[in-house]
């Protein structure tokens, strides 16, 4: 009897754990956070509320903006009876992230919240006066890939801008960089070729926090806001994204997963050709081709390249929009077999170079603007890897050239890790 009895209750033990488990995986919610890690949002509203208490805030944000349990910081504040949220900013892609890349979003009222929401990408990418006017202090909470042309790190700098010119304090909410806080790589922008995808000399792969780069952005060129940034609790600089078991949301459209924000350095450079990068499928920037390219062809040469982190298959796809929609296009998915040694920037400019060399006939870089400026130009921060590519130059050669720049960048860096 003592025997069966002990057979029981085991029995109903082992269905119990099993049962918390099951639940856990159900709600996603408890399986595997950890309560030491904090983002920023979290830690302003549990430890330096102070900073908005009482004061009609102003909130730059998109879907990103959200805590580890998913609930969006519009709510939040929207919500708190100590906060009075009047004012909504959107940058590229909207609050809600319904528009496509280069959309503009008109001035609207947020239907949950009542709240007016003003676009700060198209003809308005810099706060006015009047839509300040309401506003004691500034938030920013948004998440970055960690790549120079990525365009709200300078929604951020814009209305830091703002900020400083009405006299009103801007808070950073700071989030992890999904590709980790070591890694830096790619040439240095030249200020001749600044633009909304790269208004300041950093790298491509910057290896910053969004409020790391604030802090750099405001001290190095000169904004002067009065700024304050809220630290995450727990993150350290080799983690990437999916190491802190945060929920990923899309940063944008074409941003899906973790994968995509580690390929994006390299691959998005093929915007500035003929190419597609894969935007209207289903892995953009992870599928590069065309309809001219014969991908076994072009797999197996860069396979061939040996390059560190990452292999390529051959892939054919047919975008749904953007270049050569409807078109079946041949080309490669890349594939990141190790993420330490992975180098995106490297990696995308050896398969710009194989793509211009394998099929001069039928590669074109974008078309230069009136000053002689092509986008992949403006993509890489300079004209001479242009013009490098074109004169035969290797990649080796190339990333070599940009490297004193790089070091330089790196010391000024330094003064700004938080982590």
């Amino acid at each position: 009897m003592k025997k069966w009895f002990m057979s029981f209750l085991t029995m109903i033990l082992v269905l119990s754990s099993l049962s918390v488990v099951l639940a856990d995986n159900g709600n996603g919610k408890a399986k595997g956070k950890d309560k030491k890690f904090q983002l920023g949002v979290e830690v302003l509203l549990k430890e330096q509320k102070h900073l908005i208490e009482g004061k009609k805030v102003g909130l730059i944000t998109n879907p990103t903006g959200v805590d580890q349990d998913l609930n969006s910081i519009v709510d939040l504040l929207h919500n708190d009876p100590d906060v009075e949220l009047t004012a909504l900013y959107g940058p590229e892609h909207g609050v809600r992230g319904s528009a496509q890349a280069g959309e503009y979003v008109e001035f609207y009222i947020d239907e949950i919240t009542g709240v007016p929401v003003y676009s700060l990408y198209g003809n308005t990418k810099k706060p006015t006066p009047e839509m300040l006017e309401n506003v004691d202090v500034l938030l920013f909470d948004i998440q970055d890939v960690g790549t120079r042309f990525y365009t709200y790190i300078y929604t951020m700098a814009n209305a830091m801008e703002a900020a400083e010119e009405n006299d009103i304090p801007f808070i950073v909410l700071d989030r992890p960089n999904p590709q980790g806080g070591t890694k830096v790589e790619g040439p240095v922008l030249d200020m001749k070729y600044s633009s909304f995808v790269g208004n300041y000399s950093i790298p491509l792969r910057h290896g910053m926090t969004v409020g790391e780069l604030a802090e750099l952005f405001n001290k190095e060129f000169g904004i002067g806001a009065d700024l304050t940034v809220v630290e995450m609790n727990g993150w350290k600089r080799n983690m990437y994204y999916d190491d802190t078991n945060l929920p990923f949301v899309m940063p944008s459209p074409n941003m899906p997963t973790i994968e995509t924000a580690l390929v994006y350095p390299g691959a998005a450079l093929i915007e500035g050709t003929n190419v597609s990068e894969g935007r209207g499928t289903t892995k953009p920037f992870e599928l590069i081709g065309a309809p001219f390219i014969n991908a076994d062809d072009l797999a197996s040469h860069l396979n061939s390249l040996n390059l560190p982190g990452v292999a390529f298959r051959a892939a054919s796809f047919m975008p749904s929009f953007s270049k050569h929609a409807g078109r079946l296009s041949h080309g490669i998915q890349i594939h990141i077999t190790q993420r330490n040694a992975f180098k995106p920037v490297e990696t995308g400019l050896h398969i710009v170079k194989a793509i211009h060399d394998m099929y001069p006939d039928h590669f074109q870089f974008r078309a230069e603007n009136n000053a002689g400026i092509s986008f992949f130009d403006n993509l890489m921060g300079n004209g001479w890897i242009r013009a490098a590519i074109e004169d035969g130059q290797s990649v080796e050669e190339i990333s070599v050239r940009w490297q004193q720049e790089l070091n330089e960048f790196n010391q000024t860096r330094e003064q700004y890790l938080l982590y």
